[in-house]
């Protein structure tokens, strides 16, 4: 019985704080469910109304998350990780390590495998599922080594003419004082400027956490998706409030103003699509949330694969040109209906933005005498 208690306990700690109406019932469904299978009490219509109210309820808390709140899931300790995309998804896999030069950042994780008919190389944050894993990964964030490794691979890719794809989940690049005196900014830069150049497809999905250059080191790719309840930005919430308000306290606020969650970065043209989640987060069914991912690599790749090589890079440069373009963040994260014009579109040589729908300026008629 107290083995039963501690394990309870345990298994209560992983519940985020919004969740817990629904633990409550999940936990009387589960009750319900050992009574039923224990004894030859009809509890069917009891399970039936738990099964139903928990289902609404899950509907219900779920649609009205707030920026960070999804931040707190997209941080889940049993959120779906690369290594459970690698197991679940990935067929023929094949481990490539080391950087060529000084190590293997095992935050880092590299390698070749099968998604159906697509051969691919694979790179990914690794954050590990426990706690000795994830202090072996550095919890994510990677070292110039790591992003280092990453590009290596890329490049064999290219010269394999395979494809690849980057599952990125770190709350930021590790900014240590040795990762620095080992060229953290100049490894991050340079893979950003390389990955411009490589001449196959890249796809990339965000998984949990996209924390700034530590994300966009293995993002810069044709297609980028973002898992639903998962979060993008140049910084966390916490260390804008930090700065702003020189506390933590301001998290909520920070989270909200940054527009850091897929929907808003839809709208922005940050990220080409929202990759559905399971009823409750990736959390509650991890293999029904890889399951979608994959279908939208694949669903990618598929797309990528009849575009010339001169098109794919174009695409890919104009893509990420056209996110530098000057536009009020709030107007733009706003539906057309709300701001009242139909579309933005950047100048490519200014990088201002013109209002299709807005009246243009006439020239005043020259006045004689």
């Amino acid at each position: 019985m107290a083995s039963k208690k501690k394990q309870k306990s345990t298994e209560n700690l992983n519940v985020l704080p919004f969740e817990k109406p629904l633990e409550e019932v999940r936990n009387r469904l589960e009750e319900l469910e050992s009574l039923a299978s224990q004894t030859s009490q009809d509890l069917g219509e009891e399970l039936s109304f738990y099964q139903d109210r928990l289902q609404r309820l899950t509907q219900e808390v779920y649609s009205e998350l707030t920026p960070w709140n999804r931040v707190q899931v997209a941080r889940h300790p049993d959120r779906p990780v690369v290594s459970d995309f690698i197991e679940t998804c990935c067929e023929d896999w094949v481990e490539l390590h080391g950087d060529g030069n000084f190590a293997d950042d095992r935050a880092i994780v590299t390698g070749l495998g099968t998604l159906d008919h697509h051969r691919v190389m694979l790179v990914g944050h690794r954050k590990g599922r426990d706690t000795k894993s994830r202090m072996a990964c550095n919890f994510g964030s990677a070292h110039p080594e790591g992003y280092r490794k990453a590009l290596l691979k890329m490049r064999l890719a290219e010269h394999m003419g395979l494809p690849i794809v980057c599952l990125v989940n770190t709350p930021g690049a590790y900014p240590g004082v040795a990762a620095e005196e080992r060229g953290q900014a100049r490894a991050i830069a340079e893979n950003i400027r390389d990955m411009f150049s490589l001449k196959v497809p890249v796809v990339a999905a965000i998984l949990g956490e996209g924390g700034s250059g530590g994300a966009l080191g293995i993002a810069v790719a044709d297609r980028v998706g973002m898992m639903e309840n998962s979060w993008y930005s140049v910084i966390s919430p916490e260390g804008c409030a930090s700065i702003l308000w020189h506390s933590a306290d301001g998290r909520e606020k920070a989270a909200e103003a940054l527009q850091l969650t897929a929907e808003p970065l839809l709208r922005l043209g940050i990220v080409d699509g929202v990759i559905p989640e399971p009823s409750g987060g990736a959390h509650r069914d991890p293999a029904g949330a890889l399951s979608e991912l994959k279908k939208q690599l694949i669903s990618w790749l598929d797309e990528l694969k009849e575009l010339s090589e001169d098109r794919l890079l174009e695409e890919r440069h104009l893509k990420f040109r056209n996110m530098t373009r000057s536009v009020s963040v709030l107007e733009t994260a706003m539906s057309p209906e709300q701001t009242g014009h139909e579309e933005v579109l950047p100048d490519p040589l200014l990088g201002q933005e013109r209002l299709d729908a807005a009246p243009q300026p006439q020239e005043e008629p020259e006045i004689e005498g």
